[in-house]
């Protein structure tokens, strides 16, 4: 998974793996990160990833869409600007 925004400030590499079953959904991903930012990372703000979006390479994907295999995935902090 490719990290964006915000959750570049948890993990400078940028990417992580995180184990998904078979037939994972969008919900189970966000899960799968919210359990491994729990524990990796200190300053980790749930808020942040209940308002974020999760995307293939060409489509943001709801939560009750399954996860492309074989397909990097990213996640979308909400932004601002002005």
């Amino acid at each position: 998974m490719k990290l964006f925004g915000a959750f570049r400030a948890y993990d400078a590499g940028g990417t992580l793996e995180l184990e998904l079953p078979v037939d994972a959904r969008v919900a189970d991903l966000r899960e799968a990160l919210d359990r491994h930012a729990r524990e990796h990372w200190p300053a980790y703000r749930p808020e942040l990833l209940k308002a974020s979006a999760f995307a293939s390479e060409t489509t943001v994907l709801r939560d009750a869409e399954p996860v492309p295999e074989g397909v990097a995935m990213a996640v979308l902090p909400p932004v601002s600007g002005g």
